[in-house]
Order: C-alpha cells, then sequence, then structure tokens
C-alpha cells in the first residue's frame, strides 16, 4: 500500500521540488558569478530531467514484449543439447520458448490450447 501511494505522489512530489529549484534558481541568478549560475543552471536542467523521468515507463524502453511469436516445427529447430527453454503444453498444443531470447524480451503473448497466455521470465 505504500508503495502504490507513493507511485501516486511521486509526480506530484517532483513537479513541486523543481518548482522549488526554478524559483531558487531565478531568486539566485543575479548574485550568482558567472561559473556558479553555470553550475546552478545545470543542476536546474538535472533536477528537470529526473522530474521528467518520473512521468515516463522506461521500462517500456527496455522491455518489448512478443506479440506474435514465430514457431517452428520441433524437426527444425536448433537448438544446443543444455540449452534451457521454459514449456508450456494445453491441451495437446505444445510451445516451448528459449531462455535465451526471454531473458531479452522477458514476455511473450501468446495463444497455447485456445487459452491466452503470458509467459514470462
Amino acid at each position: 500500500m505504500a508503495a502504490i501511494t507513493i507511485k501516486q505522489w511521486a509526480p506530484l512530489c517532483t513537479a513541486v521540488g523543481f518548482a522549488i529549484c526554478a524559483v531558487l534558481f531565478l531568486l539566485l541568478w543575479p548574485k550568482m558569478r558567472r561559473w556558479s549560475g553555470i553550475l546552478l543552471g545545470t543542476s536546474l536542467l538535472l533536477v528537470a530531467a529526473c522530474s521528467a523521468m518520473t512521468r515516463v515507463n522506461y521500462f517500456e524502453w527496455m522491455f518489448h514484449p512478443v506479440h506474435q511469436p514465430g514457431f517452428e516445427p520441433v524437426a527444425q529447430v536448433k537448438l544446443d543439447s543444455g540449452e534451457m527453454v521454459l514449456a508450456l503444453n494445453f491441451s495437446g498444443d505444445a510451445r516451448s520458448y528459449p531462455v535465451r531470447e526471454m531473458a531479452y524480451h522477458h514476455i511473450v503473448n501468446d495463444v497455447v490450447g485456445g487459452v491466452p497466455v503470458a509467459v514470462t521470465y
């Protein structure tokens, strides 16, 4: 419950934090020397970037689900003898998903034996 509450309030808190930093920047800018002002401005940009990142689900950039997996008949599959696979069998419809591929995608949306499944690793 605490994690959900934090997630709900995080965007507002970071926006308020950025606004406070921006006001401080504007108040301090006239009194700053050149290099101090550049450092302060760079810090403000970093705070702005961090505030923006709280609004973005960056895991979507890293992990892309496989929406329509391609399959080959068992006779044509070329896997090493020690290669691990995730296997499913529903109503006689069997599928296997190589772990080396799952390690990148982390999720495959598929239909096995007429049942929609989300296979994850």
